[in-house]
């Protein structure tokens, strides 16, 4: 460290400023010279290694700022306007703040939200003590981003009779449903049923029961440190540089050492907090999660029982303490209060488990095709695997390998085309997402990858063996990410490959670098400031070959297909501060063949996809999801949210997600619950039976067929050296 750089940071950690102390009701003693250490390693990771080299001025500190508030009090409940304007005078300042060492925001921040909880603590206990008429008609706006912050105390009452009256009517209406299906089941085995209810008894009980809920709910978050704010802040900081940059405090830090090393029983996915929300970001293949069916990425948790136990709310709680909650034992039962993309809410009870990892890796099998009497091969690739502590002794197992021996198995049936399924996949091993494209074409580049020097790397496939020359399908949706838009990319633009599916993939095309900050204290005699957590940085940027970053955009398919989550904002587009989409110079490369086949199949399958059923519910269904997710005024009288529930049960009766949550599939409560119990061979058979009912790829096998009918599948066979691939992908009309 420079001698400079030496005397500003004693300077910082030296500075005593005249800051009020703000205490914080149950706060922990807190070091603010720690805080300012953090500041200045932070500061000096995101200079020396972010991609972006965005510098922290007032830009970045108003996009910080705005990131802050939305975790503080993302859904407008606590904080009153005056509070708003007390803080507003940090949203140009933060820069201030982490180049100067004078750490404020945070501190006055935790000190207002702790008064405004207590308050509110208040309030919503009073306002239950007291009921409610549930016959009046008036609403509730559920959409935060329509609602502004209370005026004042009253209006800030009123905002939480309103939130406390729709609890109470929500679990009224459960416990009246509860106790309907026991009699239901009490009559079929013929007993009297036991402790039957009155309306008033059960309103009663719904009073008592958020009235528990709320107060632990306020408990939980009077108890938040001042530290905690700071790491809030400090996260809030990193963000603003892109969605990715992320600060870990050392409890997170942990957490994520503990996922990553795959011992964590649970439920098996993966969760982030944006925005007061704790949202669901991945379903992990082979969980608990994935074999119960109903979670799906884009939903967000509103509340966690530990099986039959109360629902505990978990809105505007920090990530570790809703992992807390939805964590636990092998056979142990939680339920999710989960609000779907669509708006739509639901109960889904998931019996914790370790990952079965079978169900982690690549799978294939031959398809016959009744209609026109051939065989076509299906490669479903769950995630780009890859053990690397034994990548170099032949023990560890590999996505890549596992793909050339289900590619020999099905060369030996005779296939006449292959659909290789990434839905669902969030990627993996980059060096997996090379080396499986090279088993389709002779060789060369496969992706670029660009670092903040600008200095570019190109990977390539160097093996000139192709394991399969026919037709391919690559199936992808919106939530096909990073190493699974390379394999797509690189095949779409050798034009070995018709990509099919959602309208753009995820867009996630950065790369993140790990850095443990206790390795970058600046002075031996800082130790005592031990454990500070990490920091996840984004570092580099992939490219394809044909000169487009897959960031942002994703990969567009040849062929757009319909899709339930049409208008679901899935994406690295939709998130807050992403990283642009751009362009580099395109690489040479040999395109397999200069015949543009999905031109000749668009028409073809848009024809069919008219007439399919199947495809023209998805569309009917992706339309109603957008209606109800517009639809934000609730409304508090009790016999329309009770018209509203019965409507919305006869329509979604006995339906259930499809394993690449695209289709639906008859199936209740206790099939379910066999479903999940199920052996390896019971498994496998469902897994063909769910393959069978997929109208993807249904419509893929039927593309699969045009192409082997085409001039193209003649062609097949070798690459035309000739052609320099040097255009971009076509994107055509969805359907």
């Amino acid at each position: 460290m420079s001698s400079i750089k030496k005397l500003f940071f004693i300077g910082l950690l030296l500075l005593t400023t005249a800051l009020p102390a703000y205490a914080i009701p149950g706060s922990d003693e807190f070091d603010i010279n720690r805080a300012r250490l953090l500041s200045f390693i932070l500061r000096g990771q995101i200079n020396q290694n972010h991609y972006s080299q965005k510098p922290i001025d007032d830009e970045l500190s108003k996009a910080a700022f705005d990131l802050y508030l939305k975790q503080l009090d993302g859904q407008k409940r606590f904080l009153l306007k005056e509070d708003i304007d007390k803080l507003m005078i940090f949203s140009t300042r933060i820069d201030d703040e982490i180049n100067r060492g004078r750490l404020e925001l945070a501190a006055i921040g935790a000190r207002i939200m702790a008064l405004r909880v207590a308050q509110v603590k208040k309030i919503a206990n009073d306002l239950t003590d007291k009921g409610f008429d549930l016959t009046v008609n008036e609403t509730i706006e559920t959409d935060p981003e329509k609602l502004d912050f209370c005026k004042n105390e009253q209006e800030l009452q009123e905002r939480w009779r309103k939130i406390t009256k729709f609890q109470v009517l929500s679990r009224y209406l459960n416990l009246v449903e509860d106790q309907e299906s026991e009699q239901k089941a009490a009559a079929e085995k013929k007993e009297t049923p036991k402790d039957v209810k009155t309306p008033e008894q059960l309103r009663k009980e719904a009073r008592e029961k958020v009235s528990k809920s709320n107060l632990d709910f306020f408990d939980r978050m009077l108890k938040e440190t001042e530290q905690d704010h700071y790491d809030r802040y400090f996260n809030a900081v990193t963000r603003a540089f892109d969605p990715h940059t992320n600060y870990l405090p050392p409890q997170s830090k942990e957490d994520f050492d503990i996922s990553m090393s795959g011992s964590l029983e649970g439920i098996g996915a993966t969760l982030q907090e944006e925005d007061g929300y704790i949202k669901v970001v991945r379903i992990i293949p082979g969980s608990a999660s994935s074999r119960q069916g109903q979670l799906q990425a884009e939903d967000i948790i509103l509340a966690v029982a530990q099986g039959a136990d109360e629902p505990v709310d978990i809105t505007d709680s920090r990530l570790r303490d809703a992992v807390s909650l939805i964590r636990g034992k092998k056979g142990t039962e939680v339920r999710l209060t989960v609000k779907k993309p669509d708006g739509a809410r639901l109960i889904i009870p998931i019996i914790r488990d370790v990952v079965q990892i079978e169900e982690t890796f690549v799978k294939g099998t031959v398809l016959d095709d009744a209609q026109s009497e051939k065989k076509f091969g299906y490669i479903r690739i769950p995630s780009f695997y890859r053990d690397f502590k034994h990548n170099y002794d032949g023990k560890g197992r590999n996505s890549t390998d596992d793909v050339h021996r289900e590619l020999e198995t099905l060369s030996k049936a005779g296939i006449s085309g292959l659909v290789l399924d990434l839905r669902n996949n969030g990627g993996g091993a980059l060096t997996d997402a090379v080396s499986i494209t090279g088993l389709f074409i002779e060789k060369g580049p496969v992706v670029q990858v660009k670092n903040r020097n600008g200095r570019i790397n190109i990977l390539s496939d160097l093996d000139p063996q192709i394991d399969y020359r026919g037709p391919i399908v690559v199936l992808i949706n919106k939530f096909s990410a990073s190493a699974s838009e390379i394999l797509a990319g690189a095949l779409q633009d050798y034009n070995r490959a018709v990509i099919i599916g959602s309208e753009h993939s995820y867009g996630k095309g950065t790369v993140q670098t790990m850095a443990d900050l206790d390795s970058n204290l600046p002075f031996v005699n800082l130790d005592k400031y031990r454990p500070l957590g990490a920091m996840k940085v984004t570092t580099q940027k992939f490219y394809r070959i044909s000169g487009g970053s897959t960031q942002y955009r994703g990969v567009v398919p040849d062929i757009i297909l319909p899709d339930r989550l049409r208008y679901v904002e899935a994406g690295e587009q939709y998130v807050d501060y992403s990283l642009p989409w751009d362009t580099i110079d395109r690489t040479s490369y040999s395109r397999w063949s200069q015949t543009d086949a999905a031109t000749q199949l668009v028409g073809k399958s848009l024809a069919r996809i008219k007439k399919n059923q199947d495809f023209n519910d998805i569309v009917e269904d992706a339309e109603r999801a957008k209606a109800r997710r517009e639809r934000t005024l609730q409304s508090l009288n009790i016999e329309v949210v009770r018209k509203e529930r019965e409507k919305e049960k006869n329509l979604m009766t006995k339906k259930g997600s499809s394993p690449h949550g695209h289709g639906t599939m008859t199936v209740d409560e206790d099939e379910r619950k066999e479903k999940q119990n199920l052996n390896e061979k019971e498994r496998h058979e469902e897994w063909l039976k769910d393959l069978a009912e997929d109208p993807y790829l249904g419509e893929s096998l039927r593309v699969l067929q045009d192409m082997a009918s085409t001039s193209t599948a003649a062609t097949a066979g070798s690459p035309d050296l000739a052609d320099q691939g040097d255009s971009e992908p076509t994107a055509y009309p969805r359907p």
